[in-house]
């Protein structure tokens, strides 16, 4: 990994949002540890020019119902702010909300087997949510899908339930 495409470091601001639940905030702190241990982050040229490199410091937060990355530099000076519409990733959401919450009642009380189907499909929808950010950040910023993968969990762990 190159030491200048990645996050070193990442916060979440729900400032604005209800407290999360105990199990939101694990989520969080989960995906912000896995994040910061191995990543892939770089911002896209933009306009004919390029962009400062990193390594990046990230914020991650909602205003106004769109999602916000406030992309930094190591010292968290702010390099760049994108605004993206949560619509298109709202479906996915709602489906993955849906099927964590079978997979944790799965866990309580169903047979192995079972359990593991239900994580499959779990796993699915993760990566279909992890797909369509990576299409929401394109030309923006360049992640691979593992970095996908846990910033999706982050845009969901911001997200009002339970």
């Amino acid at each position: 990994m190159s030491s200048t495409n990645r996050l070193c470091s990442i916060r979440i601001d729900d400032s604005d949002l209800p407290a999360p639940s105990p199990e939101v905030s694990q989520e969080r702190k989960v995906a912000i540890f896995d994040l910061l241990e191995n990543n892939r982050f770089e911002l896209a040229d933009r306009d004919g020019q390029k962009m400062q490199e990193g390594p990046y410091s990230l914020v991650i937060s909602i205003w106004d119902g769109r999602l916000v990355f406030d992309v930094g530099s190591s010292d968290g000076t702010t390099i760049v702010k994108f605004y993206l519409s949560l619509a298109p990733m709202r479906q996915t959401m709602k489906d993955y909300f849906a099927i964590c919450s079978s997979y944790y009642n799965a866990v309580k009380k169903l047979p192995r087997a079972q359990i593991e189907t239900v994580d499959m499909a779990r796993r699915g929808i993760h990566n279909e949510g992890a797909r369509s950010l990576r299409r929401r950040l394109k030309g923006k910023i360049d992640v691979d899908t593992a970095t996908a993968k846990r910033l999706f969990t982050l845009v969901c762990a911001l997200q009002p339930r339970r």
